[in-house]
């Protein structure tokens, strides 16, 4: 608790709080929104996005290990296995989003468990800690839901919860950051009284 008192007595850490946590927050319900009514797009997109990433960096190992020691044969190898697996995702997109899927339960059970802490540190402290546990619990229910599928579901599924999760995480920082605002109306009209 001794945190979220010293974020509470921040007052510039509160406006940049309030701030960014509503474009965030628009950014995630918009993501969310994608993902919800083009579950397929949001899958695809998230496996290039992963097989990309993968391609990067290969192509770092590889520049890292050229400049440092081009005879670490283990510096190749670990590039080349990056490339390579962001290469088959690109060309064969679709045992990419199954792979994906078994990730993305395991973040869902995570996401999960955080949520669960996280409105257990701000049950009494904030009265919106509510909606964090029931972002805990869908968390834990899409995850759980994931594994019952997978791997016939995964194209459908991964870009649905992906947009599910992100909708919910929006409405979880559109939340704070009004509570935050009002916060900070309550603690103006203290400051004038």
């Amino acid at each position: 608790m001794v945190g979220y008192q010293n974020f509470i007595g921040d007052k510039e850490l509160l406006k940049n709080f309030e701030k960014h946590s509503k474009i965030a927050g628009v950014i995630f319900l918009l993501l969310g929104l994608v993902g919800i009514f083009y579950p397929v797009v949001m899958s695809l997109t998230t496996a290039y996005f992963v097989a990309f990433l993968f391609i990067f960096s290969g192509i770092t190992i590889g520049y890292h290990t050229y400049q440092t020691d081009k005879k670490d044969w283990l510096g190749w190898l670990k590039a080349f296995i990056y490339f390579l697996t962001g290469a088959l995702v690109i060309f064969f997109p679709l045992p990419g989003v199954a792979a994906l899927g078994i990730i993305l339960s395991i973040y869902f059970f995570l996401d999960g468990f955080a949520s669960f802490a996280l409105a257990g540190q701000m049950k009494g402290e904030n009265k919106y800690w509510w909606l964090i546990l029931i972002n805990g619990i869908l968390s834990i229910i899409l995850g759980v839901i994931f594994l019952v599928g997978w791997p016939f579901s995964s194209l459908f599924l991964v870009g649905l919860f992906v947009g599910i999760s992100l909708f919910f995480d929006g409405i979880v920082l559109l939340t704070m950051s009004s509570a935050v605002k009002k916060l900070e109306e309550s603690d103006k009209q203290k400051s004038n009284s």
